[in-house]
């Protein structure tokens, strides 16, 4: 199996997020693109796909993943198995936090796609999100809060990759 992490950052603290997440499977097993310099087409190389997509402002798409947002409509995601993190300020945006990354999971999921890296939303303090499961107490990848809740990380990283590991395998 073959497995690839897509991002897109502004600030940087994406980019730093999906090089930490590469490191933990092994730069050997996992290759790393930011969108800004690689086309979506891509994708079909992989069997296993993590999209790392922060959310900015008012619930809006990173500039970077807005610029090839519609290349998503054209992929086929059959027989892929899909994780997703979400960087988000859970605080000063409440009401939109890490919604790119459900907003990305609902053109991704229709296309085939199997998703896994469900995480718990306990432990976050937010208003609404685009990125809860039906049952409003996961999100449907990992959410990230580098503005305040940054001490949070490291252990959320390690733990959820874990748990994505397992699930890559399984599916």
């Amino acid at each position: 199996m073959s497995l690839a992490i897509f991002y897109g950052t502004t600030t940087g603290n994406t980019g730093d997020i999906a090089v930490k997440v590469q490191e933990f499977f092994g730069a050997n097993e996992c290759e790393i693109f930011d969108v800004k310099d690689t086309s979506l087409s891509q994708v079909a190389t992989y069997d296993q796909l993590i999209f790392a997509i922060p959310t900015w402002d008012y619930g809006e798409v990173q500039e970077d993943w807005l610029e090839i947002w519609d290349e998503v409509d054209n992929l086929d995601f059959t027989g892929k198995t899909v994780a997703f993190i979400g960087l988000g300020d859970q605080y000063g945006y409440a009401e939109w936090f890490v919604d790119a990354m459900g907003m990305l999971h609902d053109k991704i999921k229709p296309r085939g796609a199997t998703i896994v890296g469900h995480w718990p939303a306990q432990g976050y303090e937010f208003d609404e999100s685009k990125a809860l499961t039906a049952d409003k107490k996961h999100f449907i990848g990992l959410a990230i809060d580098e503005d305040c809740q940054r001490e949070l990380t490291e252990d959320r990283l390690n733990e959820w990759c874990s748990q994505v590991m397992v699930e890559f395998v399984a599916a």
